[in-house]
């Protein structure tokens, strides 16, 4: 016993070796340079222009901290939203390699095995040319459903008592996805969708065939049978690895850099490009990252008890 707690003891005592020394390292460095250090810097003038600011009222006379909170809500929405479809996307998916149709199913295979086995950066790349370069401009935007236009400018749909309207040479009123947004969007769903459906297709195939032949002797049609017997019961093994198809689509919003979506990533280095001070903001984005992730694993972790209380025979 007491072997061990000087074991540990030593172990932490060298943890904490390591950590000053790098602590005293950076700071000397710093000093020997003359960077300056800390977070003095948020509440200075940022200076620089943002050009999708969302619900966030936002000009270049604000602060970093202000430009920093707009590309926090930026990377959140693109994250929420992709959370969403994404998930019916996959689940959908899922369903569509289990269906009896042959046809379907070999689509929907096809999909998987080419979505996943092509670098989310290059989908970015593509969604982005696609929308911003092969649409046409606003004069001819194309129109597939009422009150919606896409063009090159973006994708505009209407809300209640609202509808765009072609106004020179954009649209006005309504709602609308700027390109960058719209790819990165496309993007992050679509690849995340073929993890997803592999997901549910592995949690329907769990559950034991005589689940379902039971449902099917009490009357139930395919489709009900599969809504209250089969993925109640699926969700215990589909909840786990979902969680983390969910923390990757958040982290891999941080590519929207590469498209010029303006998100946490993209605002925070323009700033250190600004002020020199990498090490602060670079900790600003790994502590907004992580506070996401384990935001996101606290709230699966809640909900896939629900689902395994719910579940469990008695």
């Amino acid at each position: 016993m007491k072997r061990g707690w000087l074991f540990q003891a030593g172990l932490l005592a060298a943890a904490g070796l390591v950590l000053w020394f790098f602590i005293s390292n950076t700071t000397h460095n710093l000093e020997t340079r003359k960077i300056a250090s800390g977070f003095g810097f948020l509440w200075r003038e940022a200076g620089f222009e943002i050009g999708e600011t969302g619900a966030i009222a936002y000009s270049a006379a604000d602060s970093y901290l202000r430009a920093l909170v707009v590309g926090l809500w930026n990377t959140f929405r693109i994250a929420a939203i992709g959370v969403v479809f994404a998930t019916l996307l996959g689940t959908l998916i899922g369903l569509a390699r289990l269906s009896p149709n042959w046809l379907l199913v070999k689509l929907a295979a096809a999909y998987v095995e080419a979505i996943r086995n092509v670098p989310l950066l290059v989908q970015l790349f593509f969604w982005y040319a696609i929308i911003s370069e092969n649409l046409p401009g606003p004069a001819e935007a194309l129109n597939p459903l009422p009150g919606v236009y896409l063009s090159n400018r973006g994708i505009f749909f209407p809300l209640p008592g609202s509808t765009p309207e072609l106004s020179g040479f954009n649209f006005i009123g309504g709602a609308s996805l700027s390109p960058e947004f719209a790819a990165l969007l496309v993007g992050l769903v679509t690849y995340t969708a073929a993890f997803i459906g592999e997901i549910v297709r592995a949690g329907v195939l769990s559950v034991g065939r005589g689940q379902v032949d039971a449902a099917y002797s009490i009357g139930l049609a395919r489709r009900a049978a599969l809504r209250f017997v089969v993925l109640p019961q699926a969700l215990r093994l589909i909840v786990p690895p979902l969680t983390s198809q969910y923390l990757n689509l958040a982290k891999n919003s941080s590519l929207a850099v590469a498209i010029g979506y303006p998100d946490l990533v993209s605002i925070a280095n323009t700033t250190l490009n600004q002020t020199g001070q990498a090490i602060e903001g670079i900790a600003i984005i790994m502590g907004v990252y992580l506070t996401i992730s384990l935001s996101i694993s606290a709230l699966m972790n809640w909900y896939n008890r629900r689902v395994a209380l719910k579940g469990t025979l008695r």
